[in-house]
């Protein structure tokens, strides 16, 4: 869905504001009828749970019913998915399986986790056969979470649907009128039928029969997505859909703490574009050189750069003003001098355009503080007091630095969990089966 067209777009395939500003997450929050997940909550989370919770600062959004529905003792399960378009994940894509990982421990429920190969071929223009590969390639980096098996199914849109959740998929279909779909999602006369028929596979497994080899008979369990907020359009369509099938509305924590690098806070990690991204197969030198470069804290995109502009600059105008005295005495050919001063003037003048570029980059961080390496920081590191230090000292790049150990020793222990993930643990984590002890 489009939220306010002329300022921003907010939808599961793009986030984007106007003109690089920011996202408006105040809008989104009525528009979507979310709350905000306030202090009160945490504590309510810690107390069912005995955890602390670790939840993606600094906005956090949430649906309550499930945990009333908890408090009283039902129980629930949790889905959550991804949409397999590369070769590995990202940051921006693992943080979700963390927190994920944090309410399947904490709660002690059952994890559906859905790859949606059947999208990616539709909306990448990917074969059948390669999005499939891609699935089980990310269910790699996902089982590497350190998901447990005996609670956890994964499944591909591909080998998966039908039966009883094809079913429901045609239930919901017959549910939502094409001008609904194209209001929610954004649907125009260009899109193929196959954008316009797949919601509903991203809407049902919100509910317990589409999975008869879990919840035989359970047809009213409640259902918890862990989310970005930009899926929030299926899901809101799903809440709309569920009381007239006989279904329990699914409850949904919404994180809008999109992983950002470049782009500011005007956009989400891209898997289209390497350089706006972290991967968990990134080297420790590739991680210190997208921080470097592109992840903005308010200056230039390293301390060499920093001085390399002071150098150019000084350099620039002093060889100018020589070549003017020397012309001006005639003590050389002015032809010569005067092709020598064209090209330092235009140095001067590319270098002074550099520099109005980092009076603007810092002008614009003083008012609107967007430090992308303090945003990784709140959610990755765990010291409290150390991440204030930072916020204090962020203007000697002390932010960026620990950023790049912080990103390097946990890029490398994820890898070092991938590489232990056999085809053999795929294979257990996708095969269709009931989960005898999911609730203990």
């Amino acid at each position: 869905m489009d939220v306010d067209k002329k300022e921003q777009v907010v939808n599961p395939w793009e986030v984007s504001a106007k003109d690089g500003g920011k996202i408006d997450y105040d809008k989104l929050i009525d528009q979507f009828g979310c709350q905000r997940l306030d202090d009160s909550l945490i504590d309510r989370v810690q107390r069912l749970t005995s955890r602390q919770p670790r939840l993606p600062p600094p906005r956090r959004i949430f649906r309550t019913q499930v945990l009333d529905a908890y408090e009283r003792g039902d129980k629930f399960y949790l889905y959550t998915g991804r949409g397999p378009s590369s070769e590995a994940l990202h940051l921006g894509h693992l943080i979700p399986f963390m927190f994920t990982k944090y309410l399947q421990e904490a709660f002690k429920v059952p994890l559906v986790i859905q790859l949606t190969d059947d999208e990616k071929c539709m909306w990448k223009n990917l074969s059948v056969e390669e999005s499939q590969r891609l699935a089980r390639e990310n269910a790699k980096d996902i089982i590497a979470c350190g998901f447990d098996v005996t609670k956890t199914f994964i499944f591909s849109d591909f080998d998966y649907v039908g039966g009883a959740f094809y079913k429901n998929m045609v239930k919901v279909a017959k549910c939502v009128t094409l001008n609904k779909a194209m209001g929610i999602f954004g649907f125009s006369g260009e899109d193929h039928i196959g954008k316009l028929s797949f919601p509903p596979v991203q809407a049902f497994p919100s509910f317990p029969s589409s999975f008869p080899h879990l919840f035989p008979g359970k047809d009213k369990l409640r259902c918890l997505i862990p989310c970005a907020i930009d899926q929030d359009p299926y899901f809101r369509m799903t809440r709309d859909v569920a009381p007239r099938l006989g279904y329990s509305k699914p409850a949904l924590i919404e994180s809008s703490f999109f992983l950002l690098c470049r782009q500011g806070e005007n956009g989400k990690m891209s898997a289209s574009d390497p350089n706006s991204a972290i991967y968990v197969t990134d080297t420790a030198k590739e991680i210190k050189n997208k921080i470097n470069r592109y992840a903005f804290s308010g200056g230039q995109d390293s301390i060499e750069k920093h001085r390399e502009m002071d150098f150019w600059h000084i350099s620039s105008l002093c060889w100018i003003l020589t070549w003017r005295c020397l012309i001006t005495t005639n003590h050389y050919p002015l032809w010569g001098f005067y092709l020598i001063a064209v090209e330092m003037t235009l140095k001067f003048f590319y270098t002074f355009l550099d520099t109005l570029k980092s009076f603007y980059n810092n002008l614009f961080f003083f008012f609107s503080q967007v430090d992308i390496p303090v945003k990784y920081l709140s959610f990755f590191l765990d010291d409290d007091t150390e991440l204030e230090h930072i916020k204090k000292e962020n203007a000697n790049g002390r932010s960026k630095k620990r950023l790049t150990e912080v990103l390097t020793e946990m890029v490398e222990r994820h890898r070092m969990a991938r590489a232990a993930v056999t085809d053999e643990m795929v294979d257990a984590f996708m095969a269709v089966r009931p989960l005898p002890s999911m609730f203990e």
